[in-house]
């Protein structure tokens, strides 16, 4: 028997890249997941195959963030599946790089929907949901906790919301001993991050040689370090922001 088994687990923006590789994960370990997507219903299905094939239980659920309504419409759809939950991974997000001058009003605002008013009204509806000693983990940016290039700014404005949320929330549902934390990726090889990382050598090795380790993580270890934070052995981890980049911050 795995470490989640028995658990219920909600993993949104899971069709794909860092989403993908913690659903897998979390149905390996026996977690039932919820695969939530967005548009993409074929890579939804695939990561359902995926955790399928590995010998895990999954489903999928679709709903549009960053519009009216989302919250309501993404729970009706879970609630469909499953009576309960224990682990939510709010892992959802868009990206956003332009200069403050170049940063158009329709796109600043789409971004705070989708990564910020998102996660804190998906988790506000998910918590009446969520039995006593549940898990929430959001995913972050190493960005908030350095000014790395200029066009990141309303990036890392929409994410420095979700880390403030982290730990004032983890304040709110103690008592329940559920915990709650973020975890900050670097740049990783996902779709986001295709356009300008994936086939660029150059780019690849400049990431890598910020790190001690020398090298770009994989997804799957970002997913590694959500499993233990939703794992009975965090128990008494809440609160905190965990550094997933490979030490590319001093």
């Amino acid at each position: 028997m795995g470490a989640l088994t028995g658990k219920t687990a909600l993993v949104t923006g899971a069709s794909r890249g860092i989403g993908r590789a913690i659903a897998e994960r979390l149905g390996r370990d026996g977690a039932r997941v919820a695969v939530h997507y967005g548009s993409n219903e074929t890579a939804a299905k695939q990561t359902v195959a995926a955790v399928e094939a590995a010998g895990g239980e999954a489903f999928a659920i679709r709903a549009e963030l960053g519009v009216p309504g989302d919250a309501a419409a993404l729970w009706a759809e879970f609630d469909r599946h499953a009576d309960g939950l224990d682990i939510l991974v709010n892992n959802a997000g868009i990206g956003l790089q332009a200069l403050i001058e170049d940063t158009e009003e329709a796109d600043f605002d789409r971004l705070f929907a989708v990564n910020t008013r998102a996660p804190f009204f998906v988790t506000k509806m998910g918590l009446p949901r969520m039995r006593d000693g549940g898990r929430i983990v959001n995913v972050s940016t190493l960005a908030t906790h350095a000014a790395l290039m200029p066009t990141l700014l309303a990036y890392t404005m929409s994410k420095s919301a979700v880390d403030a949320f982290t730990k004032f929330l983890s304040k709110s549902v103690g008592g329940r001993g559920i915990t709650v934390n973020a975890i900050a990726p670097g740049a990783l090889d996902t779709d986001m991050n295709a356009a300008w990382l994936r086939d660029n050598d150059d780019a690849k090795a400049g990431i890598a040689a910020t790190s001690p380790l020398g090298r770009i993580p994989e997804v799957d270890e970002v997913a590694d370090t959500v499993a233990y934070l939703v794992s009975p052995r965090a128990g008494v981890l809440t609160g905190t922001y965990v550094d997933v980049s490979g030490g590319v911050l001093p």
